[in-house]
């Protein structure tokens, strides 16, 4: 594990010995899921200009449209000289960025993709554990800088996108809310941990017979003081979140989002319409050959931050749209071949270390506070047994708490929903006199076909709106929202 990802040593000193997982084993720092330290600007080696300097003048790039050309013409470069995880990281960001805007930096797609990216995408990929192609990662996590003191990531002001496909503060500023969002919900990571373990407590030795003890002078919460005091911290930190969400409009136009930068974002999955129905072929070269490959781009679900105030608030999320299957190369070999939702698939697509501490915290306290809060409210202790009795006042409290910290995060999906109708839906009703084909020329043609037939699907039976991420995208963040309400015991019409 590099220097980067361990956490601040007063961190470190105040969680030492009482967090029930280590955060360190999962690369989570002190800012959450984002690296402790500024993402590199540059790698190192001169070894690795080609790309570098490419990517630097990547928006000049795709709007001469002399990007394509230039890529190929690239020398084929080995990534055996990246030495460090924030090296290879590095090479993911800008090889995901050099690969999307290959792809969709003309007016029609790129169906394949040459070996000069092919090759050591395909490697640094492998070693991350993280699909070949542009993810959460990639476009936020590990693609920021500060101007802030000490480069904090929660002042949303101070924050800039290192590399963008069009070169505008609309783009960088889309980005940014996303890292700003994940810095400020960092603290919430070892705080419901806690609260998790306090309310899922390990078994207790037996008491023995002893002489009597002095009286503590200043007993702990108890453990449903300390979950409901988490929970209601939860709830105020989402509303946080929430306000910085809205705050997308100060330097995000949705017309220069829809129009220019969101085609960037889209992947190769259900993107026939776009101009890539077989997907997008990754060639190896002619000893190697290569193959098609249909994956999803970058899309807000990857985000751990908020997979983890699922799992924390024990949300379910059912099947929604499409059967969607596990991409077993990015999977981690977990789950095998079982049908999946889109929330379980998609951690496929985030960093391993992250999508593992998921599946941990998971498994470890089963259903989340949605179980524990249940099992307080009707009377059942640890092992299962009723303890009997009327509530009081401090259960009463917790159950409270948990339903305004899911109703919290419900709301703050429902913003979401709210933004996705400013920067997709609208636009895409609006005339688009671009005559190339991408995601937005094709949302465009879908709103236009669906108007004419009076309903929300295409004349031919096409899907709906289609998301980055390659989903039905209004019906999936509805069934979201949706989900979250439920989990707090709110009734959905």
């Amino acid at each position: 594990m590099s220097s980067c990802e361990n956490i601040t040593s007063a961190h470190k000193e105040e969680k030492a010995g009482t967090l029930p997982l280590s955060l360190e084993e999962y690369a989570i720092t002190s800012n959450g899921f984002l690296p402790e330290q500024i993402p590199l600007k540059r790698l190192p080696q001169l070894y690795y200009d080609p790309w570098e300097d490419l990517v630097e003048t990547l928006p000049t790039a795709i709007a001469d449209h002399t990007l394509r050309p230039q890529v190929d013409r690239l020398p084929i470069l080995s990534t055996d000289y990246l030495a460090t995880e924030e090296q290879w990281r590095r090479a993911y960001v800008v090889l995901g960025f050099l690969t999307h805007g290959y792809i969709w930096g003309g007016n029609t797609a790129a169906e394949i993709l040459p070996p000069s990216i092919t090759l050591p995408l395909l490697s640094v990929s492998h070693h991350l554990g993280i699909p070949p192609v542009a993810t959460y990662a990639s476009l936020n996590l590990w693609n920021f800088t500060s101007t802030s003191p000490g480069h904090d990531p929660s002042d949303l002001d101070a924050l800039q996108a290192q590399h963008t496909f069009t070169g505008t503060t609309d783009e960088s500023w889309f980005y940014m809310v996303s890292v700003a969002i994940e810095s400020q919900g960092a603290p919430l990571i070892p705080l419901m941990l806690d609260a998790l373990q306090a309310l899922f407590p390990s078994p207790q030795p037996h008491p023995q017979p002893h002489s009597e003890s002095p009286p503590v002078p200043n007993p702990p919460p108890s453990p449903i003081t300390t979950a409901t005091t988490a929970l209601n911290t939860m709830t105020t930190t989402i509303h946080n979140l929430g306000t910085l969400l809205d705050r997308m409009d100060e330097h995000c136009d949705p017309q220069v989002f829809y129009h220019r930068i969101r085609p960037f974002l889209a992947g190769s999955k259900n993107m026939a319409a776009a101009g890539l129905p077989r997907g997008v072929f990754y060639d190896e070269g002619p000893d190697s050959g290569g193959r098609w490959r249909q994956l999803r781009g970058g899309s807000n679900g990857q985000s751990s931050l908020i997979q983890f105030l699922d799992v924390v608030l024990g949300v379910e999320h059912l099947h929604a749209g499409e059967g969607v299957q596990v991409v077993r190369s990015y999977s981690g070999g977990r789950g095998g071949g079982t049908a999946m939702n889109f929330h379980q698939e998609v951690r496929g697509y985030m960093p391993e270390p992250h999508r593992r501490f998921l599946e941990d915290v998971e498994a470890r306290w089963p259903g989340g506070m949605r179980t524990a809060v249940g099992r307080v409210l009707m009377g059942v202790d640890g092992d299962g047994k009723g303890q009997g009795g009327r509530l009081g006042d401090e259960e009463r409290a917790l159950g409270e708490a948990f339903r305004t910290a899911t109703r919290a995060l419900a709301k703050f999906r429902n913003k979401h929903l709210q933004i996705v109708t400013r920067y997709i839906v609208i636009p895409s009703r609006q005339p688009n006199g671009s005559r190339g084909i991408n995601l937005a020329t094709a949302s465009s043609r879908l709103e236009a076909a669906s108007s004419a037939v009076g309903g929300n699907r295409m004349a031919d039976g096409g899907a709906e709106l289609t998301g980055t991420g390659g989903t039905a995208l209004l019906p999936f963040l509805k069934q979201s929202r949706d989900e979250t309400f439920r989990a707090g015991g709110f009734h959905v019409q």
